[in-house]
């Protein structure tokens, strides 16, 4: 049972204050693994800054609220009546961020109602599957992948830049191709992935060589990207 104490306007408190500091302190330290965390394993264009903070924030704020609640149901329902006026407006970028803000949102609980062990195992069993995740690259459909766009004069042979994409990508696939008004050009876009001993560079610099390809465009996909 925790120590209960009396403040200073009369009101009784849950956590001793030696309680309160270690649970907030615990919350801030968790809170930087997890944000640390999520900006490792961060993937795309979306990255922000303030985001990284918020989920440090989240956790700390979390911890408090709980021990501001302690075991009053009057305060549970006085805060939930007082942080439904805040609208949360921001839209989220990437789908996974969501859970890491919902990792903080259980770390915190766990740290501000002093289940130390919950806080600390959570945070590390959390932080192992997003590596491993992040490292293995779970969910992608190929382990690299790139998307291939160019244009091509209908004039000149399409085996030069077939035989390009055969030297140079262990798997390719036709995703999208797109005659031009005159009918000359052809826009034809291609998910590839790369050979092992093969870079991005030396693909983009054998399709200038060929004879009628143009406008080479050669994009990092991460599984996201729309065509």
């Amino acid at each position: 049972m925790p120590n209960q104490l009396l403040d200073q306007t009369g009101n009784l408190l849950t956590y001793a204050k030696p309680e309160m500091l270690i649970n907030i302190t615990l919350s801030i330290i968790l809170g930087f693994i997890i944000a640390t965390i999520y900006r490792y394993t961060h993937k795309g264009l979306s990255y922000s800054q303030s985001f990284t903070q918020t989920i440090l924030y989240v956790s700390v704020i979390v911890a408090i609220v709980m021990m501001v609640i302690g075991g009053s149901l009057a305060r549970a329902f006085a805060l939930v009546g007082a942080l439904s006026i805040i609208r949360f407006r921001t839209v989220v970028k990437d789908t996974k961020d969501t859970a890491f803000i919902f990792m903080a949102l259980a770390v915190g609980m766990a740290a501000g109602t002093s289940n130390y062990f919950l806080a600390l195992s959570g945070t590390a069993f959390l932080s192992i599957l997003a590596i491993v995740i992040y490292k293995i690259n779970y969910g992608a459909l190929y382990k690299s992948e790139f998307i291939l766009r160019f244009c091509f004069d209908q004039e000149f042979s399409s085996e030069d830049y077939l035989e390009a994409i055969n030297k140079y990508a262990k798997r390719s696939h036709l995703l999208h191709i797109e005659p031009s008004a005159d009918g000359k050009l052809l826009k034809l876009t291609y998910d590839i992935t790369l050979k092992e001993d093969t870079t991005s560079e030396k693909l983009t610099g054998a399709f200038s060589a060929i004879k009628g390809a143009s406008e080479v465009v050669l994009i990092a996909s991460k599984s996201d990207v729309d065509y």
